[in-house]
């Protein structure tokens, strides 16, 4: 049975902030690309997060997905049992990624991961990664896959040559 393709997304990831949600979604939205704020709510109310008049939910388009952004104060952070995955189509673009996420308080973390400034969990992966893991060729994906363990920033390079290592 075929099913239509729906263009209304049924899902929609909530990303919980501390009262930077504007701050931390403008900056999201001047990174990537097909990215853009769509709808500002103010609270009606004061909450435990913040006064009212003051941002409460942001939904906004990240690479053409939709998020929303919640100003819900302090009682939970962000960890890594969930991050946003970049496919980078070169090294430029990791490179790019990586100095922008990890400016101003980010942090690298280890095998392409990194935590932003917000304290977010981002994996930056460049396209040949996957590619080069699925080699039919097992060993090949074995010596890139320990490559991958060793580095901290992904280096397609590297990856590459780990790959052609007989």
């Amino acid at each position: 049975m075929e099913h239509a393709m729906s263009t209304r997304q049924k899902i929609t990831p909530c990303l919980w902030f501390d009262g930077n949600a504007e701050e931390a979604v403008t900056f999201y939205t001047s990174l990537i690309p097909d990215s853009a704020i769509v709808d500002v709510h103010y609270a009606l109310t004061d909450t435990p997060s913040g006064k009212e008049g003051g941002v409460l939910l942001i939904k906004f388009t990240l690479g053409g997905m939709v998020y929303l952004a919640l100003n819900g104060g302090r009682r939970d952070a962000f960890n890594d049992a969930i991050s946003l995955s970049v496919d980078c189509e070169d090294q430029a673009e990791v490179d790019r990624y990586w100095e922008a996420l990890t400016a101003n308080g980010g942090k690298p973390v280890a095998c392409g991961w990194l935590k932003d400034r917000y304290g977010l969990s981002w994996q930056i992966v460049p396209r040949r990664l996957p590619e080069l893991l699925a080699d039919p060729d097992k060993a090949k994906g074995r010596r890139v896959m320990q490559a991958m363990m060793e580095m901290v920033k992904l280096d397609v390079a590297e990856l590459e040559a780990a790959a052609a290592d007989d």
